[in-house]
């Protein structure tokens, strides 16, 4: 990477609405994933590998698990004196004190920014899995001469997320000449991976510019607004990804990774992501288990049939029951004799012996934390 300083800023909250049951609790950064990540590691792992060393996580509401998880950022090598990782508090001069989007968020945590003397910004969110190479889009975000750099890949649009995404238009040369957001529109787009480049001095301007005006939306009142006037330009990520708009993409996003291929493209040998490690032992099989292309976590006590699930650790499944494509979280306890297929149990939950429980791939049957069925 260019030796330029870079300030690396997550935003933890932004888009808690797309999986609001998973969300009622934590950030959309906490959400739990894969087995043993949460959302947030991707984006911190890839500012890490990519020699971000200051990055600052701003937070909203609900962050306590976010907190908890993060620490002092010393898995991530970012406990340190100079730079390292920052967690920052909400803070908004609107009446309720809580920011209604990045703009107002970026002016609440501007003296921290200030304080960093970073050249260029880095945004990014958590709603997007994959493990990008922040190096190279900064690279090329200084030797294009852009305002800003948006990254965007190209995928499908589903109606029923589009109030999730934000869609660019690409012109030959690269650059952005529309910005429709949340467009009631299907099939393929070029779909927003909500990371941004832009340098120090144009961000304080636009943030200055912002406040007194009542502006917020940096996507509505930047990137649209003032698309013909500043340089946006789009940098088009073509390795493995998954955006998180819906409970149906957060479903079809863990189950993706139980294709070989879909692993090895997210979790590459020199670019590894990073998480809270915890001190658990070993999964346990009992003689009547059988697991078929499944995930399963460390702790986790299986003694009967998994097949295409994904287990997070801790979680207990009794002897005679049957899971498929299921995602179980963290120190969940499934009875015996029981029958799940396509659901996703929150953190603790019970389920008695012999329960049957029936989702839809497109439409799986969620289970709020700590229930007991």
């Amino acid at each position: 990477m260019s030796d330029k300083n870079v300030l690396g800023l997550i935003f933890s909250n932004l888009h808690d609405e797309s999986i609001i049951d998973i969300t009622r609790r934590r950030t959309m950064g906490s959400v739990l994933f894969g087995g043993r990540y949460r959302l947030i590691d991707f984006p911190l792992s890839a500012m890490v590998n990519s020699g971000v060393n200051e990055v600052g996580v701003i937070t909203k509401k609900n962050y306590q698990s976010l907190l908890d998880h993060l620490g002092n950022g010393r898995e991530w090598d970012m406990s340190r004196k100079n730079g390292g990782l920052h967690l920052l508090p909400p803070f908004s001069h609107n009446q309720d004190g809580i920011y209604r989007g990045r703009l107002e968020a970026l002016y609440g945590v501007w003296e921290f920014v200030l304080r960093s003397n970073a050249d260029y910004i880095l945004l990014s969110d958590c709603d997007v899995v994959a493990n990008m190479e922040y190096d190279k889009i900064i690279d090329t975000h200084i030797s294009s001469g852009a305002d800003i750099t948006a990254v965007y890949a190209k995928g499908t649009v589903r109606m029923d997320e589009s109030h999730a995404n934000t869609v660019f238009g690409v012109a030959n040369d690269g650059r952005i000449a529309d910005v429709l957001i949340n467009p009631e529109l299907s099939g393929d787009s070029n779909i927003s991976l909500n990371t941004f480049v832009i340098g120090m001095k144009l961000l304080k301007n636009i943030v200055m510019h912002a406040q007194p005006r009542n502006l917020y939306d940096f996507e509505r009142d930047v990137l649209q607004a003032r698309v013909r006037e500043l340089i946006i330009k789009g940098y088009e990520y073509t390795d493995y990804y998954s955006k998180i708009s819906s409970i149906q993409s957060y479903f079809e996003a863990n189950l993706a990774l139980l294709n070989t291929k879909n692993r090895h493209a997210l979790f590459p040998d020199d670019r590894p992501i990073y998480t809270k490690v915890r001190d658990n032992p070993p999964a346990k099989y009992g003689v009547t288990a059988s697991v078929k292309n499944s995930l399963i976590g460390d702790g986790c006590i299986v003694d009967g049939t998994v097949e295409n699930c994904i287990l997070f650790r801790g979680v207990k499944i009794g002897a005679g029951t049957s899971l498929k494509n299921c995602i179980i979280m963290q120190d969940s306890i499934i009875g015996k004799k029981c029958a799940l297929e396509n659901v996703i149990t929150d953190k603790k939950v019970i389920i008695s012996d012999g329960r049957l429980l029936t989702g839809s791939s497109r439409c799986p049957l969620f289970l709020a934390k700590e229930s007991e069925i």
